[in-house]
C-alpha cells in the first residue's frame, strides 16, 4: 500500500508539471508527514547534501566542462574531417561519417547532449550542403549522439558507479564493445535507408588526405587515449581523468588550435555551471527519494513480488528493459537512473547479473529514451539546431531506434559484450 501511495504521489506531482527533482523531494517529505514521522524531516537537508558529496561525482562538472571546451575549441571540425576520410566513400557517405564522428567524440565528452549540440551542428551543416534531406541528417545526428555516454568516458557511468559502489573504471571499459555494436547497427541502418532513397557516397579519400586529416586531428584524437590510458595505467582515477581532459582541451583550444579566446572562457564556465547545477539538484532530490524507498523497504517488497512471478534472469531483464524504456519516454535519463537504481540493484543482484553489465544495460536504455518524445533531450537539441519540427523528426528516427533496440537485445543477453574487456584488462570481479 505504501509503495502504491509513494509512486502515485510522485506521478501526480509530475502530471501537475513540477520538475522531476521537485516531485521526488516533495514526495519524500509528504510521505514522512503522512506516516507520522515528522522527526525524519530534520534529516532531509543532510540526506540531500550527502547524495552530492561522493568523490566520483566530482567528475561530472569536469566532463561537462571538457565537452564545452572541445565544442568551442575546434576539435569537432577536425574529428568530422577525419571520419569523412575514413568512411565517406560508403553508400550514404556523410551519414556514416556522422556515426563514426560521434563514436570518436564519445571518447572525449561523456555526454549525448554535448555530442548532439556540438558535433551535431557541424554534421548537419555538412550533410545539408552535400544535398542530404534535412530530416535524414537530423535523425542520424540524434541517433548517433546516443553513443556518447556508452563509449567512455561517461557521466551516467560515473553516477551509477557512485550510487552502487561499482568500479567506474570497469564500467568505462565495459562500454567499448556495446558502443561499437551501436555504431555498427546505426551504420547498417544508414546504408539501407541510403539505398532506398538513392543518397550519394563521397569520393574515396586518397592516402595523402587520410594522413593529412589524421595529423591535423591527431591532438584531438589523442584525448581518448590519454583519458582511458591514464585510468588503465593507474596514473589517475576516473575523477582525476576528467580534470586532465579539461586541461588538455583548454591547451588545445587556447594554444594549439587557437580557436578559444580568453574572452570565451566566462561563457563556457557559466554554461558548465548551469548544467552541473541542474544535474546535482536532481541527484540530491533523488538521494532523498531513494532514502525514503529504503527506509520503507519498498525495493525489498518489489524484489520479492517479482521473484514470486519468475526467477528467470532473462525474463527479469526483459521486464526491467521495458520499464526503463517506458520511463525514458517521460523522464530525463539521469532522473530515471537515480529513481530506479535503489529498486533494481537488489533484484539484479538476486538473480546474479553483474553490476557492470547492468550499468551499461541501464545506460543504453536511457540513451534510447533521449530519442523518444515527449521528453527526449537529444530530440529537442537536434530539432532546435536542424530546424526540423519535433514530431516529423521523431517519425524519421524509428529505423534508428529499431537498430538501437536490436543492440540493446544483444547487449542484454550476451553479457560478454560488456564484460570481456574489463575482465581481460582488470581481471574478473570478485
Amino acid at each position: 500500500m505504501v509503495t502504491l501511495a509513494v509512486f502515485g504521489a510522485l506521478g501526480a506531482l509530475m502530471l501537475l508539471g513540477l520538475p522531476i527533482a521537485v516531485s521526488m523531494g516533495l514526495t519524500a517529505i509528504l510521505t514522512f508527514l503522512a506516516l507520522g514521522e515528522p522527526g525524519l524531516l530534520s534529516m532531509v537537508p543532510q540526506r540531500m547534501y550527502a547524495g552530492t558529496t561522493g568523490f566520483p561525482l566530482l567528475a561530472i562538472p569536469f566532463f561537462i566542462l571538457a565537452g564545452n571546451l572541445m565544442n568551442t575549441g575546434g576539435m569537432t571540425q577536425r574529428i568530422f574531417r577525419f571520419a569523412q576520410c575514413l568512411v565517406g566513400h560508403i553508400k550514404g557517405g556523410l551519414g556514416h561519417v556522422n556515426v563514426v564522428g560521434s563514436m570518436i567524440f564519445a571518447g572525449m565528452s561523456g555526454s549525448a547532449v554535448a555530442d548532439a549540440a556540438g558535433l551535431g551542428m557541424v554534421e548537419i551543416q555538412a550533410m545539408l550542403k552535400a544535398g542530404y534531406d534535412r530530416r535524414f541528417s537530423a535523425a542520424v545526428t540524434a541517433a548517433s549522439s546516443t553513443i556518447g555516454p556508452i563509449i567512455p568516458p561517461s557521466i551516467p557511468f560515473v553516477i551509477f558507479g557512485s550510487m552502487t559502489g561499482t568500479s567506474v573504471g570497469r564500467l568505462f571499459l565495459g562500454g567499448f564493445l556495446p558502443g561499437l555494436v551501436m555504431g555498427l547497427a546505426l551504420m547498417i541502418t544508414v546504408y539501407i535507408v541510403a539505398e532506398q532513397r538513392g543518397y550519394p557516397r563521397e569520393r574515396r579519400a586518397t592516402l595523402r588526405e587520410l594522413l593529412d586529416s589524421s595529423l591535423d586531428g591527431a591532438a584531438a584524437l589523442g584525448a581518448p587515449v590519454i583519458i582511458i590510458g591514464g585510468i588503465l595505467a593507474g596514473i589517475f582515477t576516473p575523477t582525476e581523468a576528467a580534470v586532465v581532459a579539461c586541461i588538455y582541451a583548454l591547451i588545445l583550444g587556447l594554444v594549439v588550435y587557437r580557436e578559444i579566446r580568453v574572452a570565451d572562457l566566462p561563457r563556457i564556465f557559466w554554461e558548465t555551471l548551469e548544467h552541473t547545477i541542474r544535474v546535482m539538484f536532481i541527484i540530491s532530490a533523488a538521494s532523498l527519494f531513494g532514502w525514503l524507498l529504503i527506509q520503507q523497504r519498498i525495493p525489498t517488497m518489489i524484489v520479492e513480488g517479482l521473484m514470486t512471478l519468475t526467477g528467470q534472469p532473462w525474463i527479469i531483464l526483459l521486464i526491467i528493459n521495458g520499464i526503463l524504456l517506458i520511463l525514458g519516454c517521460f523522464m530525463e535519463g539521469i532522473a530515471v537512473m537515480l529513481l530506479t537504481i535503489p529498486v533494481f540493484m537488489p533484484l539484479v543482484a538476486r538473480v546474479g547479473v553483474d553490476p557492470v553489465h547492468f550499468g551499461v544495460l541501464m545506460t543504453l536504455n536511457l540513451m534510447i529514451g533521449l530519442l523518444t518524445p515527449p521528453v527526449g533531450m537529444c530530440l529537442y537539441a537536434v530539432s532546435s539546431i536542424s530546424q526540423v519540427p519535433l514530431w516529423p523528426l521523431a517519425r524519421e528516427l524509428w529505423p534508428y531506434i529499431a537498430a538501437l533496440l536490436v543492440s540493446l537485445a544483444l547487449i542484454t543477453y550476451i553479457p560478454g559484450l560488456v564484460l570481456w574487456i574489463p575482465n581481460l584488462l582488470m581481471g574478473a570481479a570478485r
